[in-house]
């Protein structure tokens, strides 16, 4: 019998001792090997690692602090894996009655068999969790999909409208229309694990949208799939057990506001979209429920460990974590670096699960809040060096009042933010359960199955949903990329929010109607100097993310002005001395731009060649594109020039060049912003 089978079976005969029991806690100097992240833990439970070389021999000294079994199920498909990250190694103790937790987690430090002993300590969701009820649409304005509330969803395309907020800024958003309509809207085969409270798997706009373990047999009681967990139809409820929950008492609806950003259904005629929801064709990314929270309860270091290494095992490609640890860290996490926790050996474990998409060869992506104590570091475990960690903006895109930022924040997307009118708008309006109609009756809304939220947590899922997408697009054109490389990717493909940033964020909220219970509190102006450069790379481009899967440059246009865009990093130094056939924009480009008109020179390029005053929408001069786009959005863009000489050799021509034909993408962006990632690189 393996190790942990053996103490599977010694935790499930041994009983409790109810009599109070002095514990000999020394060696003292045993508490360099505690971890403790939060200030909330649980006191009847604890984890410990044991070290390499421990036996069955030692487990004899944990009978006098409680019970002990494994931590994890074994899935003898990646048992090396779960042997490369120590995951054979954790253990869960269950505190006797009587004794105390300090004492319990001393004395298992003192251990030698024992190399790390951690509390099981509590997150907390990266949101405030309250709901704001949505008005009731009917009809889709959206040329794209017919969702009724897509046009009110301001983080997918903001046009900069005053019935977001009196401060909306054109563009502020993922930009993820074009890549809608011309490249991708999803794959089912990519999944994304929202580890967080239960999804409404049953929600109108989810349901064809979930994953579906197909080898579990609905509500028999049986592990039909051998993976340790019951029932896991669309995931586990690995707070309660079982059957995964959305409706308790306490329960708010982040998990599923959450989902329906990733991937509500698109284009079905009902309700929101979602970033990666398909066209309406069952063509979408699917969303698998790891719930981590239920009715106030778990969030604790067992359940998130065991959560993550379950979509591992499940093939989830991504997971969306909008929770975190309270305990700051220094900005290399030398602590957690040196002494390691359940959770980053379990993300770790995640990353390096390969086989769940034809995409990434060496694992999956694990994307985390940045939390919303406006600290100026992100919380744990998004903190961890390699962990992709989200900061908020809202509809003006500038900072939110509540995110973190600084060290540890990687990246940053939309996360709503209370505006200055009761309508809540300039909010993330998703998906919620309409079980939560009960706490919010003063509204007296028809099918309340969408609401507004704000957090850090509203954030981490667009870029869950953008990675999901471009995951289903580099499967669509056949590329594949390393773990590193795909982040590096994904790092990059980012708007300047800094431009952006200027001394004082004016801010003069308005109180929630007197009728809910929870009212907003106004906030004094915010003081923005603190977050230049300290919002990540910038704010997520879906469609500059997409053009670096396909190997595209984008070059970034100002709105509302004619300009010159510098070609160099498209041709090389030689832009300026190149021979140009022709620039070509096809009329997709010029209606999502609002390319205007324009009238060459008399000649272009270096040697004078003449062209003919034909009025165009973008030329070439002296290297250089002139162009005049009025709206906010992206498009692409043909060059053609000759490789060598002055004209095209080949058939009756005289010796000459090559013809080159490089296709390139515009981004207009109000105000411009420079192109690339705002000077990250």
């Amino acid at each position: 019998m393996g190790l942990g089978a053996l103490l599977f079976a010694l935790s499930a005969c041994s009983q409790l001792n109810p009599v109070q029991e002095a514990i000999d806690v020394s060696p003292i100097e045993s508490s360099t090997k505690v971890v403790k992240l939060s200030d909330e833990f649980l006191t009847d439970s604890f984890l410990v690692k044991l070290g390499d070389n421990s036996s069955l021999a030692d487990l004899d000294q944990f009978s006098a602090i409680g019970v002990i079994a494994p931590l994890f199920p074994s899935n003898p498909a990646r048992a090396e894996l779960e042997k490369q990250f120590g995951l054979d190694r954790w253990y869960e103790v269950r505190i006797k009655d009587g004794v105390s937790l300090e004492d319990a987690i001393l004395k298992a430090a003192s251990f030698e068999c024992v190399a790390l002993a951690e509390y099981n300590n509590v997150s907390t969701k990266c949101s405030d969790a309250v709901c704001y009820p949505a008005e009731a649409a009917t009809k889709a304005e959206s040329p794209i999909f017919n969702d009724p509330l897509l046009p009110d969803q301001w983080h997918y395309q903001n046009t900069g409208s005053a019935l977001y907020s009196k401060t909306a800024y054109a563009g502020a958003d993922v930009n993820v229309s074009r890549v809608w309509k011309e490249l991708t809207c999803g794959d089912p085969s990519i999944i994304v694990a929202v580890v967080d409270e239960g999804v409404k798997y049953s929600h109108p706009d989810l349901k064809d949208n979930m994953w579906v373990n197909t080898a579990e047999i609905p509500g028999n009681g049986i592990d039909d799939d051998g993976n340790g967990y019951i029932d896991d139809v669309y995931g586990y409820n690995f707070v309660d057990g079982g059957n995964i929950s959305w409706s308790k008492q306490n329960d708010s609806g982040h998990g599923t506001h959450c989902a329906g950003t990733i991937a509500a259904v698109n284009n079905n005629g009902i309700g929101v979209s979602g970033v990666a929801g398909g066209s309406g064709k069952n063509d979408g990314c699917r969303i698998m429920s790891c719930q981590i929270f239920s009715d106030n309860r778990g969030g604790n270091s067992a359940v998130v460990s065991k959560a993550v290494k379950y979509a591992a095992d499940m093939g989830a490609s991504i997971i969306s974590c909008s929770f975190g640890f309270s305990v700051p860290f220094s900005s290399d996490n030398a602590y957690i670096r040196n002494q390691g926790s359940a959770e980053i050996d379990a993300i770790h474990y995640f990353e390096a699960a390969a086989g769940n998409n034809p995409v990434i060869k060496d694992g999956n992506i694990a994307i985390f809040a940045a939390g919303n104590e406006s600290h100026n570091f992100a919380h744990y475990p998004g903190a961890f060096y390699d962990i992709i960690s989200v900061s908020a903006f809202g509809p003006d895109f500038l900072p939110t009042n509540y995110t973190n930022y600084g060290p540890g924040c990687n990246i940053s997307a939309p996360g709503g933010e209370m505006g200055q009118v009761a309508s809540f708008t300039s909010m993330v309006l998703s998906t919620v359960p309409n079980e939560l109609e009960e706490k919010y009756d003063a509204f007296s809304k028809t099918g309340f199955d969408y609401g507004y939220m704000q957090g850090t947590s509203m954030a981490c899922p667009h870029v869950s949903g953008v990675t999901a997408l471009a995951l289903s697009y580099a499967k669509k054109v056949g590329k594949s990329f390393t773990r590193d490389q795909f982040k590096q990717l994904l790092m990059a493909s980012t708007n300047d929010i800094d431009s952006r940033i200027s001394s004082v964020k004016s801010k003069s909220y308005v109180n929630v109607p007197v009728n809910i219970s929870y009212v907003y509190k106004a906030h004094a102006d915010i003081q923005m100097a603190p977050f230049y450069h300290q919002m990540g790379t910038g704010a997520i481009d879906a469609w500059r993310l997409m053009m670096h899967i396909e190997g595209t440059n984008s070059l970034t246009a100002a709105t509302g002005k004619k300009q010159w865009i510098d070609l160099s990093g498209e041709f090389g130094s030689s832009s300026t001395s190149l021979t140009y056939l022709a620039v070509e924009v096809p009329q997709s480009t010029v209606d999502a731009l609002g390319l205007q008109e324009l009238t060459p020179s008399k000649t272009s390029g270096v040697n004078g060649t003449p062209v003919p005053e034909t009025k165009c929408y973008a030329y070439e001069q002296f290297g250089r594109l002139y162009i005049h786009p009025t709206k906010v959005g992206s498009g692409k863009i043909s060059i053609r020039v000759v490789g060598g000489g002055d004209h095209l050799g080949g058939g009756d021509n005289p010796p000459g060049g090559y013809e080159v034909n490089r296709e390139v993408s515009i981004i207009a962006r109000q105000g411009g912003g420079g192109n690339g990632t705002g000077g990250w690189l």
